[in-house]
Order: structure tokens, then sequence, then C-alpha cells
């Protein structure tokens, strides 16, 4: 029957049947892949081959593959409530019996009613559509299939359960986990509308035969084998990781259930954004990007160890090649990440085009994909049996999905073949979906696109605007700070490597250094024009989690002196994702506000996210000391120290940051907004590379923030040079953090007295620090001269925030002047959509380009130390180049007929003279 009017229930009792059902999934797929461990002790215990451990984890998953037809049914029938509560209780029931078993066959058995639980999402996926009116049920199933994450809950707890009572403990534990479970679900939730809508009316529920009724559509079954790949070899990864890596890597059982988990941690919590992506921008396009990006992925992971040899002139050359854990790591986390978006989009259809059918219909696609989840682990084993390759699960997969894309892509090539016009538009998202009932079109209200955006409106402004664009300001800027912290932490790192046993030469410590200089500033080209295409909500947070790959990575590889030196270039390069979000990040920020106030939260934002790089200065040296994350953390290094040996944990440089991340951006995705009149492609935002102001600016940016990062990165270095008895380290945060904060503190003073006027004094100052950090090297052997030149560093530090701040306000100044001048016959907000639009990419390219002076400074300070002896030189030609700047934004800017020179300083233009005396 049809679903009854959604507006006649609570909201809250819609958001309890949404809640409990995930955390019930989340329990119940805990046990469904419970063998993902304990079956590996199981299998020491009866001496099992690999083809046999292979079904003992699969045959919970053949279980709960085939159940979820019947169950979907009964959930039709019967309602999901009642249907979900028994089907916790015979799981919890099989899996506290299993306790008892003692053979092979015995396993097997209670194995097949351990798999019961499985069959929970076919009653979850029924029972949360019936809560949820179409437009919203892409978003809520995504949030209930990320109730998959009990895979990753399994990998991080029983291994501790395990290895502290024994695997019948975990058993046990997880048995009575259910039991809880299903009494809460009972006593929490209600019965869900259809249902009790079907009680009052008198109407009887449809026989098990119709229920069964489109399952003839031999269509449903071709869809499903989408599900095949996207889920089925999902939950076969996340049972045969945990092997892989103890037999590939030689892990212990509770770090093999750690790294496995940043498979199905990623592979189920991003399922929710598949569900929105899908309805933002089809789940053609998800579905595509997942198989792509699956296909690259499994062929590098299916890549076996090789040793090569290439015979030259000189004789033969011989080179292994083999993926190492951290690259293996951050590789199942981008396959897991892709899966999840594919997990939503497969889905997303069946409660649109079969509203009444959704449980049997939910239920084959689910068992088809569940299968996959059986299958598969099989021909793992048999694989490895056959080859004695570990990689040939990955070789499998490889042409799985090839096989996937190739059929998805010919088939909607036919399908579109000699249609045109209306008729093309009319087409469903996949062949699959032909001949199935047509949904009905309901436009989603998007309550977190803003398609209303009228910030130059002061009433707008005033009572919904400004609150509005301040929540996302306080979101962005602590992301922004983790993504400085990330880039910058190779500055503090690189100076401990020795002390944990790396044999690096200072050459090679310098590249590590200085590599993130390099990959920031380069994304920040990209990165630039990135919100008004993909939008700020959804950028913003994509970027800060590609944060953890880096953090994750130096993690790990920190504590392993025999990592190779390749994979720490390859991290340090990573952590350029984090010097490229600044870009994206002000970009993004800079369409919120009016022109008016624009300078100051610009200000704000880069200032405070600026202090990440003080943040990592400061915080990193001190939390390396202490064990803050337990045996989870890794094991020290003892090294030797003033008062004698000290335990280093030097992987917390990079895990402390981890759960900061994950926090920022959840609270981003949650809590930010896109603005529907920013859209525009890479073609429309690539005018800016006409503007000859946007060049300008990139030298001015240059000589402000290019200076800062410069220096943040080179003044350690350069003290210890030039003071060799002075302890630079405990000095080093005070610089970066002055620069922080005089951005974040003065940029109402380019709001109210004009960018450009504020620029040239800032360049006036820097002239003068420039001059004093000279004076002071030329008489460093005089009584205070260390203290003379790191005064005079401060006032570079504090000029550069200063300028930061009064740069970026110029920006939208100059393009609003200029579209008056490029734009003379278009309405005044026509011109004012075209100028932010154009400041926005400026606001990102001319960060892109000033970025760079993280690397060239400390370059230049190596190559003057080298060819003249000494530091002089470099400051010199920085000192030239201040002068430069300081002529520039005289000539173009401030000067009488410079561009700003009459708005900064409130007088009317001569056009707007002659207009008034007419």
């Amino acid at each position: 029957m049809p679903m009854p009017a959604i507006q006649k229930f609570d909201s809250r009792d819609q958001r309890t049947a949404l809640g409990a059902s995930t955390v019930a999934f989340t329990v119940c797929f805990a046990a469904w892949t419970i063998f993902a461990i304990i079956g590996i002790r199981i299998r020491e215990e009866l001496g099992l081959t690999e083809t046999e451990f292979g079904l003992l984890v699969g045959t919970p998953i053949l279980m709960g593959s085939l159940i979820r037809v019947l169950l979907g049914i009964w959930t039709d029938r019967y309602g999901g409530r009642v249907v979900f509560v028994a089907t916790m209780l015979a799981a919890a029931a099989a899996t506290f019996i299993l306790t008892y078993a003692h053979t092979y066959p015995q396993m097997l058995l209670a194995a097949l009613g351990v798999g019961i639980a499985g069959g929970s999402f076919a009653v979850g996926v029924a029972y949360v559509s019936r809560w949820f009116p179409p437009e919203r049920q892409g978003v809520a199933l995504g949030i209930f299939g990320a109730g998959n994450v009990g895979s990753a809950v399994t990998k991080l707890l029983a291994p501790l359960v395990l290895v502290a009572w024994g695997w019948q403990a975990v058993a046990e534990i997880w048995a009575a986990a259910l039991v809880v479970m299903a009494v809460i679900f009972w006593f929490t939730t209600k019965d869900d509308p259809v249902l009790v809508e079907r009680r009052r009316t008198g109407v009887k529920p449809q026989s098990a035969w119709l229920e069964l009724e489109p399952l003839k559509n031999i269509q449903v079954w071709r869809f499903s084998l989408y599900y095949f790949f996207v889920f089925g070899a999902f939950v076969a990864l996340a049972l045969w990781l945990p092997q892989y890596l103890v037999g590939v890597y030689g892990l212990d059982i509770r770090t093999a259930g750690v790294i496995a988990a940043c498979f199905s941690i990623p592979a189920s919590l991003f399922r929710a954004y598949g569900g929105h992506l899908s309805d933002v921008y089809g789940a053609r396009r998800v579905l595509y990007w997942t198989f792509l990006v699956s296909v690259i992925a499994t062929f590098i992971l299916a890549y076996p160890p090789a040793d090569y040899a290439v015979r030259t002139v000189a004789g033969p050359i011989t080179f292994h090649i083999e993926m190492g854990l951290v690259g293996f790591t951050v590789t199942v986390f981008i396959l897991g990440f892709f899966m999840a978006l594919g997990k939503a989009a497969v889905y997303k259809h069946i409660p649109v085009y079969y509203p009444n059918h959704v449980g049997a219909v939910g239920g084959l696609v689910g068992m088809i994909g569940g299968l996959g989840g059986f299958v598969l682990p099989i021909l793992f084993g048999v694989l490895l049996d056959l080859t004695g390759l570990w990689t040939s699960c990955f070789m499998a997969l490889f042409l799985l999905v090839s096989v996937a894309l190739l059929w998805m892509h010919f088939a909607i090539r036919q399908m579109e073949r000699g249609v045109t016009g209306k008729a093309l538009e009319e087409l469903p998202p996949f062949p699959e979906m032909q001949g199935m009932p047509q949904p009905e079109k309901v436009i989603s209200a998007d309550e977190t696109v803003l398609t209303d955006w009228r910030p130059e409106d002061p009433s707008f402004w005033a009572t919904k605007g400004r609150r509005i664009a301040r929540r996302n300001l306080w979101l962005s800027i602590p992301a922004l700070l983790l993504s400085f912290a990330i880039w910058q932490v190779w500055s503090v790192v690189v100076a401990k490597l020795p002390l944990v046993g790396f044999t690096f030469t200072t050459d090679q410590l310098f590249w590590l250094a200085a590599l993130p200089g390099i990959s920031g500033a380069t994304f920040r080209i990209f990165y630039s024009f990135m919100v008004p295409i993909f939008g700020g909500r959804l950028w913003t947070t994509l970027t800060t989690w590609s944060l953890i790959i880096p953090a994750l990575g130096i993690g790990y590889a920190v504590q392993h002196p025999d990592t190779p030196y390749i994979v720490f270039l390859l991290l340090a390069l990573l952590c350029g994702f984090g010097g490229g979000n600044f870009a994206s990040s002000m970009s993004n920020i800079s369409f919120f506000f009016p022109r008016s106030e624009k300078g100051n939260a610009l200000a704000l934002n880069a200032g405070l996210g600026n202090l990440g790089v003080s943040v990592v200065q400061f915080v990193v040296p001190l939390v390396i000391t202490a064990g803050i994350f337990g045996w989870f953390g890794g094991d020290p290094v003892m090294t030797k120290g003033p008062a004698g040996e000290a335990p280093l944990w030097l992987q917390n440089a990079g895990f402390f940051f981890v759960p900061f991340i994950a926090i920022s951006a959840f609270a981003s995705w949650f809590g930010m907004n896109d603005i529907a009149s920013a859209k525009a492609s890479f073609a429309e935002q690539a005018v800016i590379f006409q503007r000859r102001h946007n060049w300008i600016m990139c030298w001015l940016y240059t000589g402000t923030f290019g200076s800062f990062i410069g220096y943040s990165a080179g003044f350690p270095l350069l003290t210890k040079t030039l003071f060799p008895d002075i302890h630079a380290l405990q000095f080093a945060f005070l610089g970066p953090l002055v620069g922080a904060l005089s951005r974040s503190a003065t940029g109402w003073l380019a709001d109210r007295y004009g960018g450009a006027r504020v620029t040239f004094w800032v360049f006036v100052l820097m002239m003068v620090g420039a001059g004093g950090v000279l004076w002071f090297i030329a008489t460093k052997d005089q009584p205070g001269a260390f203290w003379g030149f790191f005064i005079s560093f401060l006032v570079l530090f504090f000029a550069t925030g200063v300028g930061n701040a009064s740069t970026f306000q110029m920006i939208p100044a100059i393009m609003g002047r200029e579209m008056i001048r490029l734009m003379p016959d278009a309405a005044p907000e026509a011109r004012r959509l075209q100028a932010e639009k154009e400041s926005a990419a400026i606001t990102g390219f001319t960060s892109a380009i000033a970025a760079f002076g993280a690397f060239f400074i400390p370059m230049g300070y190596g190559l003057s130390i080298k060819f003249t002896g000494g530091a002089e030189a470099a400051l010199w030609a920085f000192l030239i180049f201040y002068v430069s700047c300081l002529v520039l934004t005289w000539v173009a800017y401030t000067r009488k007929g410079g561009l700003l020179h009459d708005i900064e300083r409130g007088k009317r233009n001569t056009a707007g003279k002659a207009a008034a005396a007419e």
C-alpha cells in the first residue's frame, strides 16, 4: 500500500527509528564478521588449510545473504520492528552456541546460525525507508548503511578480547551485545507508518508470492551484479585483510585488526556521503568514479613482489618492487572510500522504483551482494593455495571490477544510442532500470544549499546572512588550522628521525622538510578552482578527511627504521594536502561575507588557521614524549638525552591529529553550507588568467604570505647556523604565532583604511625588519646580537601577518572596480556575482603561487651560504623584492589615479563628479 503522508508522524520518531536501526545494524554486522578475527585463532587450533579457512569465514556470509530475501518479505508483511528484534535474538543464540563447537563441521554449523545477523540489512532497509519520503530516502539509507562499520568495530575490539580471554569470550560478549541491542530496539522504536496504517484500515498484507512478483524482472537481477562488487567485495576484504596483513607483513593480530579497520571504516561511514552525492550529482556518475578508482587501486594492490635485473653496458642493475605497509594502508583506504560511495549509489534506486516491495527487492540485491562476501573469500583461499601469491585476491577483484565497468559503460551507451532530446532526458540512470515503474519526481529541499544568498543586502545580512556566514567561518577555521599543522609537521619530525634509528643524510632530511612546501603550493593551484565546482561544504569535508592519510602514514612509518626513504618522500608530498586546503578554504569563505566585512573574515580564517604552524611546533615536541595512545599507538624508542635515556613516541606526531581531523570533517559536513550562486566551471574561472591584477596580486601576496611561510620553515635552521649556542627550537614557534595573530587581529585595519594603503606600509615595515636582520647578522659576535636578530624577525613576522590580511582585502575591491569597466552594460547584481567568482579564484590562485615561498626561502638561505659563506646575499635579495612590492603597490593602487586611490579615501571618482554636476 502507498506510504501515508509523512508529515503526520513525529520527526523525533523518524530520527529514533533511523538511529536505533543504524546502531542495531552495526551490532549485527559486527557479529556477522566475527570470524575475520576469531577465525584466525580457530584455524591455528584446527590446522585448517587456506581453502577451509575461506569456507569458514564465508559460511556466515552465505547464510546472511540467502536469508535476506525471506527476512525482507517478512518485514514487508509483519513490520520491521518485530522482525529486526527476532533476527538479533536468533543471531545471539547462534553466536553463543558457537563457543561449544570443537570440530570443523560443528564450526560450520554454528557459523550458519551466526550468519542470521547479516540478514538484518534487508530488514533495516525496508523498515527505515518506510519512515522517510522518497526525496529523503537516499540519505537515510546511506546513514543506515554506514552500520557496515560494525566490521571495523570487530577488528578494533575483538583482538583485545581474544588476546586477553580467548576467542570464546569474543563470541560470548558479541552474543550479549546482540541481546542488549534487541531489548533497546524493542523499547525505543515504534512500528513503521505503513504497518500502523494497514492495521488501522484492516487491509491484509500481500501474499508472499505477490511480494516476490518484482523478482521475475530479469533487470533486477542484472542490477544486483553491481552490488556484488561494491558490497560483496567489501565484505570479502573485511574478512580477508586481517590474515592477509599477518601473512604478508608479519603483523600481530591486534595491529592487523587496526590496519584492516582503515579499509572497513571508510567503506562504511562514507556510505552516507554516497547517498548525498547520488542525490546531487547522480548515481551514474558516482558509480563511474567508484569503478574507475577501484580498477586503479586493485591493479596497484594486485602487483606481486618482484625482483628485476636490467642488463646495461655497465653490467646488470637489480631492483626490487614491493608495496610497503604504508602504501598498502593508504590504497585500501581509498578503495574502501569509493566502495562506500558505490554501495549507496546502487541501493539508492530500490525504494524509489519499488516503494511497496522494498523488502523483497532490497533483500534480493542484498543477497547477491552478500554472496560476493561468501564466494570471494573462498576464491581468495583457492587462489592462494594454487598460486602461492597473496596478491592473487586483488588480481581477482581487478578482473571483476574491470568487467563491471566495461559492462556498465557499454550497456549505458547501447541504451542511449539513437535517443535524443526529451526522450534521452527521460531515460533511467542505468539500463537495468528500464521497465521498472517510473518513480514520482520530487524536488528535494536541501537546506545545506543556500539558493538565496544576498550578503550585500543589509536587511538579509542582519536577519539571516550573518549567522550562517559566521557558522561557516568558525567551522572553516579549525579545519584550516589542522591543514597547516599537517603541512608543517615535517619541520619537527625531520629533526627527530636520527634519534629513532634513521640514517638519512642531511640532504635527504632537507628534502623531507622542503617537499611539503612544493606539493602544497602545487595543490593550491588546483584547489583554487574546486569550491565553485564541487561546493564549499563537500570540498572542505573531503580535503579535511584527506589529512588523515599523511597523519596515519607518518605514525606508522616512523616506527620502523627500515622504512624506505621513498615512503617518507611520498608522505612528505602528501602533507601538501594541508597546504593546498588554504586556497579552497579562503575561496569558500570569501563567498559568504559582504565586501565591508571580507577583510576581517578572511583575516580570521587565515590568521587563526595559520596558528597550525605554531601548534605543530609547540605541541608535537610535547606529545612525542608521552604514550598518550597506550598500546594502540605503538611502542616508544629509547633515546639519549641530557638527563639520560628517555622514551620517545615519534609516531604521535601523526597520530595526535587524527581524532581532531575526524571531528572537524564531520562538523564541516553537518554544519557548513554551499552557495548555489557560487557555482562555476573551471572554464568560467579560468578568465582570471587574463586579468593583469591577478598577476600583480600574486607578486604582492608572495611578498607577504610567501615570506611568512618561508621564514617559518627556515628560521630554526638559520638561527642554528648563525647562533649555534642558542637553543633555537624553543623560540621557533613564536614567529609563526606572531604572524598568525597579527593576521587575525588586524583585518579590521584593511576594512577601515583600505587594503592597499595598509599593504604599502606593510612593505615599509618589512624593509625595516629585513634591514634589522642584516644589521644584527653583521654584528652577530656582539653581546645581545641574537636578541636584536630575533626581534627583527618578529617584526618581519608581524608585518607579514598584517600584509596577508590586507592583500586579501584588496582582491574583492579590485575586482568590484574592474567589473564596472569590464561589464559596463550588466546589472549591478550580475557584476557583483562575477566579481565574487573571480575574486574567489584569484584569492586561491595567489595563495598557491605565494606558497612556493615555503620552498624558495629555505633554499635561498642554503644557496647563499653555499656560494657566499653566509645568508646575507639571500636577505639582500628579499629586501630588494620588498622594494619592488612597495613600488608596485603605489603605482597600481595607492597613488593618485591608482585603481583603489579614490575608493580607499572615500572620494568620488571623476565620472561620479560629472554625473553629480549634471
